[in-house]
């Protein structure tokens, strides 16, 4: 009896299998981690993006509506805090580039008018005109998103860089703002 109880305790000790999920875990544990990590650094990289849209598109409405024209001197600093606000809980308004620059020729100048770069791949802006009373006016906002995961940034990366360029550019006609009281 007691040989027989020594033999089923051997033979269930040999039969258990309870070690096995913790070493398949730990197999699976730092890629599943990576892989949670990237998921978590792509949503972020596309939060940026929508943010940096939704900040360009609240800094050229004071563009539209002629506020940063009738501010002065003041009207850059205030295009630039409107689209700094907007994007200060995701990247340093020092990190952001931008143009404002009216389009001589109408809309139909906004095609001919793409980004320029220089060599090393930076953005350079044409500067900030916001111009006059329904003039055509182009508004562009650049960031390069800092990629930290390394896997990621070789397949989301700009060549050569561990950044990803993000463009947010808008058309528009500014209303006409300079009404005369009566």
């Amino acid at each position: 009896m007691l040989l027989r109880n020594i033999r089923d305790i051997l033979d269930s000790y040999i039969k258990k299998n309870d070690g096995a999920t913790a070493i398949e875990m730990a197999f699976i544990a730092l890629p599943l981690c990576y892989f949670m990590i990237g998921i978590i650094e792509i949503a972020l990289m596309f939060t940026t993006s929508i943010v940096l849209e939704g900040a360009t598109s609240d800094a050229s409405r004071l563009v539209r509506t002629g506020q940063v024209q009738q501010a002065g001197a003041d009207g850059q600093s205030m295009f630039e805090d409107a689209l700094c606000d907007a994007m200060s809980v995701l990247a340093s308004c020092d990190d952001i580039s931008y143009e404002v620059v009216q389009i001589g020729d109408g809309w139909g100048g906004a095609a001919g008018n793409s980004a320029n770069f220089d060599d090393d791949g930076g953005f350079q802006s044409q500067g900030f005109d916001p111009g006059g009373v329904s003039d055509v006016v182009l508004i562009r906002a650049v960031y390069d998103y800092p990629l930290k995961t390394p896997i990621i940034s070789d397949f989301f990366g700009d060549p050569g860089k561990n950044t990803r360029l993000m463009m947010s550019t808008i058309v528009l006609q500014t209303e006409p703002y300079d009404f005369e009281d009566d």
